[in-house]
């Protein structure tokens, strides 16, 4: 009497385990291959991983800096940690009046990286000062009190300037102790700073944890009109920058 033929689907079943292993020591043999080869193992192929992301995120998205200075007390005491956001300005925007910015000052301001305070943006016209002793950004007067330096005045020294397009007109929060676009009127540039020296937009202070903060955009200049030919109202020790 003939026998059916067994179905084999037992033996099939019994070979999947060892296709599975192979798929999963071919998968993490790099891995595997790296850790013998490297002092230290696996913990030194994650040290060495997280070293290479940190050094992504400071060249390309936030870097630490170190105020030195007090050109921005209160709001920036000296010691002071922030965190620049270096993506703030890379995709289409630009510094809006009132940003608190990290620039490279090198043939304008010294050979330093700086911290300050964007007043005027291109083809704003900054003067000082009003009757009442404020700014004029456009024909609008400024009331900056909420974040000057307590007792300083918006400015000891008067002037009337136009903002070159590309530029930024830039002041310290503590005018009475700040080196800024004021004191470089005469000197190359006019006192305007590129925007493309600009390393980027100064977000959080993230040491000492008692002054965490975020720094946000002041709304003393929410109601400065744009520029006449302007559309809406744009609006390294810092370890490195300076005063």
């Amino acid at each position: 009497m003939d026998t059916e033929a067994q179905p084999t689907t037992e033996r099939d079943r019994s070979s999947r385990p060892d296709q599975g292993s192979v798929e999963g020591r071919s998968r993490f043999s790099l891995t595997a291959w790296i850790t013998e080869r490297l002092p230290g193992g696996r913990i030194s192929l994650t040290l060495l991983i997280c070293l290479v992301f940190l050094l992504f995120l400071n060249a390309f998205v936030v870097q630490p800096f170190q105020i030195p200075s007090g050109s921005m007390e209160n709001g920036l005491r000296i010691g002071d940690r922030v965190l620049v956001n270096k993506l703030a300005y890379r995709f289409g925007a630009e510094p809006r009046r009132g940003d608190v910015v990290v620039f490279d000052g090198t043939d304008y301001f010294g050979n330093s990286d700086y911290v300050k305070r964007v007043v005027g943006v291109g083809g704003d016209h900054v003067v000082c000062c009003d009757k009442e002793g404020r700014i004029r950004v456009n024909g609008r007067s400024v009331d900056e009190s909420t974040f000057l330096y307590p007792g300083d005045s918006p400015s000891t020294v008067d002037f009337d300037v136009t903002v070159p397009e590309g530029t930024l007109f830039v002041l310290g929060d503590h005018r009475g102790a700040s080196s800024d676009s004021r004191d470089h009127l005469g000197s190359p540039g006019g006192g305007m700073i590129p925007v493309d020296r600009v390393i980027g937009r100064a977000d959080w202070i993230v040491w000492p944890y008692g002054h965490l903060s975020r720094l946000s955009r002041p709304s003393a200049y929410a109601r400065v009109p744009a520029a006449s030919g302007q559309g809406a109202s744009g609006s390294r020790t810092a370890a490195g920058a300076h005063g």
